[in-house]
């Protein structure tokens, strides 16, 4: 058999993890946690709903996602595209994960938890950038925090700017709208104003 089919099978080939593993796992937000969200500009969100699951990249300023107390997050919905997939499944489903990263450090951060959307406008102030709020914000219930170790980092070498990839050696995101709407929509028009439009709706 060649697909693993029962948790028994997985164990038979994985083992139990070690004690270390087990115990950097925590119910709420340590003082060391604390340090790694605070520093963080990027994280990714995940969410599950009716439509399957969703991994959506947020970023910010450093310590964008808010420590309200050591259970609590807040993370503001800064402007995107409208999809709304994220918030979506939040209404349907409140399990979601947080992966913190932080630019040249190979540990990240993970939290899991159980989020509801709010529009309280106190809040939605608070997070304001350029005198513009964002139009909802997630809160997040801790259930659990852990540090991730470096593996994953180390062999991508992901922050080594010497692998960095030439961005002209992949498809523009015009190249890929013109193909998939065929010509209807992206374009080198849509390149062209990438930049500014990005710029004047950064918030």
């Amino acid at each position: 058999m060649t697909t693993i089919t029962s948790l028994e099978q997985l164990d038979a080939i994985y083992g139990k993890p070690g004690q270390p593993a087990l115990v950097k796992e925590v119910d709420h937000i340590t003082q060391h946690y604390r340090a790694f969200i605070e520093a963080a500009p990027f994280c990714v969100l995940a969410t599950a709903g009716p439509a399957g699951l969703d991994c959506s990249p947020r970023g910010d300023r450093p310590g964008f996602v808010r420590i309200a107390d050591e259970r609590t997050l807040q993370l503001p919905d800064r402007r995107g595209n409208n999809r709304t997939d994220s918030l979506k499944n939040i209404i349907c489903e409140p399990h979601v994960a947080l992966l913190f990263l932080i630019p040249g450090c190979n540990e990240t951060l993970r939290v899991n938890g159980r989020a509801h959307l709010s529009i309280a406008p106190e809040l939605l102030e608070s997070f304001a950038v350029e005198e513009k709020a964002p139009r909802s914000a997630i809160v997040i219930e801790v259930d659990t925090v852990y540090f991730q170790c470096a593996r994953a980092l180390l062999r991508s070498d992901l922050w080594n700017p010497q692998k960095h990839v030439d961005r002209r050696s992949l498809p523009t995101a015009g190249e890929i709208l013109a193909a998939l709407s065929h010509q209807k929509e992206g374009g080198p028009d849509y390149d062209r104003a990438w930049g500014a439009r990005a710029k004047e709706t950064l918030w």
